[in-house]
């Protein structure tokens, strides 16, 4: 870690991603978020009215030793802010857990609850935002208050070498904390596009991706094969020794 990202982490207040995540969880700086999480989790989906909905700010996830990180937008309204884990419980978290299963990031390819025993080596999992939005669209001023979270993640994340941007939002957001922290050309050369590789100022490489929405996934438009190549890429840029080439998704 750097003067920079020292500086950022004392700055915060947190020494540890435990302290970082329970402040997360108890973050209220959004009443029309946190509003509309726990009137979700009150009424339910139909499919779930057994379960008792996480309704708060979801925490990251995964190993505090990570290389890589995954970065998304925000968390799902019947998804993470039902079960208090980062794409588990939805759609986009079935099409990203088993590639990461392949890609020897995770210990499993299934994710239902933050009990599933899924366990993540080398890769931690967060997102810009920290709540679930109103149609999966937050408001720029309740991505600004979640700021303070992801500068002090990536401080904490000691060895973090790569960030997978999944979807654009989370590319622009990961390009503002590199220009507060590093500072970024007038003219950004940084453009969103699938399986771009930028290495941004300060040291930190990132991979772009498409979000691994149903929008995208069941068009075809991100295939399993294509988020598959990002995540093999982020294993070789991040010095990651361990062969993950012999099982490729086929579709």
């Amino acid at each position: 870690m750097g003067r920079v990202e020292q500086r950022a982490a004392a700055k915060a207040g947190f020494a540890t991603l435990a302290a970082l995540n329970e402040a997360i969880v108890a973050c209220d700086k959004c009443p029309r978020l946190r509003e509309y999480c726990a009137e979700v989790a009150r009424v339910k989906r139909r499919a779930y009215l057994d379960w008792e909905y996480w309704g708060r700010p979801v925490p990251g996830f995964g190993d505090a030793k990570a290389r890589v990180m995954a970065l998304g937008l925000a968390p799902g309204a019947h998804g993470s802010n039902r079960t208090g884990r980062p794409f588990t419980g939805d759609g986009s978290g079935d099409f990203l857990y088993p590639v990461l299963y392949e890609a020897g990031f995770a210990s499993q390819p299934n994710a239902v609850s933050r009990n599933d025993g899924m366990k993540l080596s080398g890769l931690w999992i967060t997102s810009v935002g920290r709540c679930a939005p109103p149609g999966n669209k937050p408001a720029p001023q309740e991505l600004k208050n979640c700021v303070p979270w992801l500068d002090a993640e990536i401080a904490l994340l000691k060895n973090l070498r790569v960030v997978v941007c999944l979807g654009r939002i989370a590319f622009d957001g990961l390009l503002a904390h590199v220009a507060r922290t590093h500072g970024l050309p007038a003219k950004s050369k940084f453009a969103f596009a699938h399986g771009a590789e930028h290495e941004l100022p300060g040291g930190l490489k990132t991979i772009v991706s498409y979000h691994p929405s149903l929008q995208n996934t069941n068009t075809g438009k991100l295939t399993k094969a294509m988020f598959f190549e990002v995540f093999r890429r982020a294993r070789v840029l991040a010095g990651i020794d361990k062969n993950v080439l012999s099982r490729v998704p086929k579709s």
